[in-house]
């Protein structure tokens, strides 16, 4: 049984174009993930800072079409996870 992973990394389209880096984590934690993201929405500028909740630190940033995150001991990222929440919600309202 494998306890941690050292390093993923992965590409994802969802409005947009997201590569993501995920360091040090479990199913559950991560020590650090970081992402870049090119959308296809643009939006008004924000920085978002935030420590609790969902991990230790985290601090999202938006300008336009471009994004950056990076958390600090947070709750993994697993999108594997949420397109499975997703096809199985298609499935049921059909």
């Amino acid at each position: 049984m494998k306890f941690f992973q050292v390093a993923k990394w992965r590409y994802r389209e969802d409005f947009g174009h997201e590569w993501y880096i995920q360091l040090f984590f479990t199913d559950r934690w991560a020590l650090l993930q970081t992402s870049v993201s090119w959308n296809e929405y643009p939006s008004c500028p924000y920085i978002q800072i935030t420590s609790g909740s969902n991990g230790l630190f985290s601090v999202l940033f938006w300008a336009y079409k471009f994004g950056f995150d990076i958390d600090i001991i947070s709750r993994t990222w697993n999108w594997d996870y949420m397109n499975k929440v997703d096809e199985e919600e298609d499935e049921t309202t059909t």
